[in-house]
């Protein structure tokens, strides 16, 4: 399987994912179906988002074209690939950079996604059976010529102690931030808006941290926050809103909400499911050393930076923790 037919498969599969195929739209059902956090409309966000961002050929030609990949890669590593589970298909581009490479892989999936990526590729396989060849799942991936292991920062203790001798990508957890100047308008709050809420907050590109001017005035934002009420109808959801909320009112601090999202000032960058942190800032360029110095930080949004709604539309260059996945891939050998 050379570069060009694997390009050819890639393309495929980002117009397979954004087609109504009976059995695609079954398989996102059975995904919510174990895991509620994974709503149609979050595994339809995802799904598109791939198709667009990652699977359109001129993309990948661009892309591959930085590393001068060979035509065929003669001699395939095996790379095990330890997923999060954190937002649907959230070890895609892992996959995607190990095939496109022409490497084979092995995924060990979280239980919290277990459905789709699977599904995508038996459904592949039934056209092209030579990817069985490239792509297995399994739950023990010992062995293996390289790792990649995305967790938290406990489990990462343990991803050094066990794949610390093999060459390896051991990602932590990370969060993005938004640093807003008070000037922003009505559509770019509500963009923000989505870079908050979408996938519940989930995501480690989800905003959990607002740096916000002194004197700022909070109510336009609280205003268009208020378009994501609805995320008070999912229990789960609730239950974490109500746990922090009298957590709150216990500590006697002070808070404001939108109705479906607590905002509370404090300094740590992550958050909790159903709230948001926010902190003041007197000089922008002392925040962004901060920031840029930071390990905890995936993504900043705002003016200079990532635009606001764009947190969530990561493109193939955008790897995971900064680190280049595909030049770490490059240079291994089977």
């Amino acid at each position: 399987m050379n570069l060009q037919q694997r390009i050819s498969i890639l393309v495929d599969l980002g117009k397979y994912m954004q087609s109504l195929a009976p059995e695609w739209q079954f398989a996102k059902q059975s995904a919510y179906h174990k895991n509620i956090w994974f709503t149609p409309e979050n595994i339809d966000l995802s799904s598109q988002n791939i198709a667009e961002n990652f699977l359109q050929k001129d993309k990948l030609e661009k892309w591959v074209a930085q590393y001068n990949l060979p035509e065929t890669n003669e001699n395939p590593a095996t790379v095990g690939v330890v997923a999060a589970g954190n937002i649907p298909l959230v070890t895609f581009h892992d996959f995607l950079c190990v095939f496109i490479s022409g490497n084979k892989q092995r995924l060990k999936l979280s239980s919290k996604d277990e459905v789709l990526l699977p599904f995508l590729i038996k459904t592949l396989e039934k056209q092209y059976p030579e990817l069985s060849q490239y792509v297995s799942f399994e739950e023990n991936i010992k062995g293996c010529d390289a790792y990649i292991a995305t967790g938290s920062n406990n489990s990462g203790r343990y991803f050094d102690y066990y794949f610390g001798q093999y060459p390896s990508i051991i990602r932590r957890n990370r969060t993005s931030v938004a640093i807003l100047s008070g000037n922003e308008n009505k559509e770019e709050l509500e963009l923000l808006a989505d870079d908050i809420h979408q996938y519940f907050g989930l995501g480690c590109r989800n905003v959990t941290m607002l740096y916000v001017p002194e004197s700022y005035n909070f109510v336009p934002l609280i205003e268009v926050l208020k378009k994501y009420d609805s995320l008070a109808d999912y229990t789960k959801y609730k239950n974490n809103y109500d746990y922090q909320l009298a957590v709150l009112l216990l500590n006697k601090k002070f808070y404001m909400s939108s109705g479906a999202l607590l905002l509370e000032e404090n300094p740590v960058v992550f958050s909790p499911i159903s709230t948001i942190h926010y902190q003041y800032y007197n000089n922008i360029e002392t925040l962004l050393k901060e920031l840029e110095n930071s390990e905890d930080i995936q993504a900043i949004v705002g003016q200079n930076h990532i635009g606001f709604g764009q947190a969530q539309l990561p493109t193939l260059t955008d790897y995971a923790d900064g680190v280049d996945t595909m030049e770490f891939l490059q240079k291994l050998k089977g």
